[in-house]
């Protein structure tokens, strides 16, 4: 067996292969699984087991996608398990995500602007949180990882249309959480202002 050959050393090949496909993906690997489980922590559990999964299947991978498309589907189906696993996986996300530490990619913005720039992703992050775990992978998927919606179908084993479908829905679910952490969480700021 390939991967029994690959602990013990014997396959060289596969030694340059892996390394390759941990350079070129990692990061990319790694950013799915935060943004599925929001905890670098557990990010960083996923992507081992991802890793094993490749060393385990990498002989039966055919080259029918790319070895990206291939991977994130690994990494679907690594977080999905973890999902499983999890009781109440939702509430304990959001309790440990730590909204402060979120990075805002900007080479030098003013400072109300980070304050704007964080708030939002504050919300989306938070907003994701509302969508299912298929509409949170497609979202991640086509808007932060930029794959085709032929990828993300490929990734995911779905057709197309039902990646459209999801996409579509997830969306909507995305931007009516965000208006409503917006009415919610303006309102309360406007009564804090308002007490003082």
């Amino acid at each position: 067996m390939l991967a029994s050959k690959i602990l013990n050393g014997e396959e060289k090949g596969m030694d340059s292969v892996f390394t390759e496909l941990y350079e070129n993906y990692h990061q990319d690997v790694y950013q799915f699984l935060f943004y599925m489980v929001r905890s670098k922590e557990q990010a960083e559990d996923l992507v081992q087991e991802v890793y094993i999964r490749v060393l385990r299947s990498y002989s039966r991978f055919e080259g029918k996608s790319s070895e990206k498309t291939w991977l994130f589907s690994i990494a679907r189906n690594v977080a999905i398990d973890h999902f499983r696993k999890q009781k109440g996986w939702k509430q304990k996300l959001l309790e440990k995500f730590d909204w402060n530490t979120a990075q805002v990619r900007d080479d030098q913005p003013l400072p109300d602007e980070i304050a704007i720039q964080k708030e939002e992703i504050r919300r989306m992050f938070k907003s994701l949180d509302a969508c299912t775990v298929d509409q949170r992978a497609v979202i991640i998927m086509r808007y932060l990882h930029e794959l085709s919606i032929t990828e993300t179908a490929k990734v995911l084993g779905w057709t197309e249309s039902k990646v459209k479908t999801t996409q579509h829905r997830g969306i909507k679910v995305l931007k009516a959480h965000m208006e409503l952490l917006f009415e919610t969480e303006g309102f309360m700021d406007e009564k804090a202002r308002v007490e003082r």
